[in-house]
């Protein structure tokens, strides 16, 4: 990967090329939001947008192909928080910048998307009832799946895209510090922390659109997303300062995908966070440690 950050910042007309080549592509968009994401931290707003506008091309024509607009939203997206980490320097705003990007996925896709929701949702809702069928054949007892609504599939594509774009921005920071601040994006993302009231504002919102039902539920994704991050952040540094390995951090990362609960003990984590700073108490046992030592 590092190979492809120095191709990409070898000149303009590399970064272009892999940033049109990418966005054309369902499979590797985020590549080409990497690119962009890293071309803008590096050499500035308006060499990033540069490349957004010609990447935009073959986004715009996949999207009159398929009619969804996920490509460039990505797009954009990563070149918009790609822009907030440039002008503030600020990884934690840059982070709780995708919700909003979420949010205004969703309301894109709803407006501008609606006959493509509705095809999709009908699909899935099909072969959600097939699905039912075949089980309950093969079974005594009788299942029943809650059939999915246009809302819900917006809020899904749209954090989808709010994820996407974020890990594309992150995978920029990294190349860009891997390039001319070797180690600086570890350090970075190990302290990665949130405002003490933007941390319980999130945490509020996600179990109250919890509580409101499905038809809400989904959304709560969106809030918990930068506390997420956070969590990983918190993961991250816990295995820095305890001398944990890859392996380690592999089944932190495992356990967060399977189990649907540990997301949930992911946020309790950061909210105590807020207050504790675990950070500040493994560096402190560590140092106590080596002095025993």
């Amino acid at each position: 990967m590092r190979g492809l950050a120095e191709f990409i910042m070898r000149g303009r007309w590399q970064a272009l090329g892999i940033a049109v080549l990418g966005s054309g592509s369902l499979l590797f968009g985020w590549i080409s939001a990497a690119a962009i994401a890293l071309v803008t931290l590096r050499r500035g707003t308006a060499s990033g947008g540069w490349l957004v506008l010609w990447a935009l091309l073959p986004a715009v024509v996949l999207t009159a192909m398929t009619g969804d607009t996920g490509s460039v939203m990505l797009l954009l997206g990563a070149y918009g928080l790609a822009v907030v980490l440039r002008e503030t320097v600020n990884l934690s705003l840059a982070v709780m910048a995708s919700v909003p990007l979420a949010l205004l996925s969703g309301l894109a896709l709803t407006l501008l998307n609606g006959a493509f929701l509705e095809e999709l949702v009908a699909t899935f809702n099909q072969a959600l009832a097939q699905l039912e069928q075949d089980l309950s054949q093969e079974g005594s007892q009788q299942l029943a799946f809650n059939a999915l609504s246009v809302p819900q599939v917006a809020a899904l594509l749209a954090t989808g895209n709010a994820v996407i774009a974020l890990m594309s921005l992150m995978l920029g920071r990294y190349w860009q510090a891997a390039l001319y601040n070797p180690g600086g994006f570890g350090d970075e993302f190990r302290a990665l922390s949130l405002p003490r009231e933007a941390v319980l504002i999130m945490a509020a919102t996600a179990t109250a659109l919890w509580w409101m039902g499905p038809e809400w539920r989904v959304w709560s994704a969106v809030a918990v997303l930068p506390l997420t991050v956070v969590g990983f952040a918190l993961a991250h540094a816990y295995a820095a300062q305890t001398g944990k390995g890859v392996t380690w951090l592999t089944l932190i990362y495992v356990v967060w995908i399977v189990l649907d609960p540990a997301k949930w003990v992911w946020v309790v984590c950061v909210v105590v966070d807020a207050f504790v700073n675990f950070r500040a108490k493994w560096s402190t046992k560590t140092g106590t440690d080596s002095k025993d030592v």
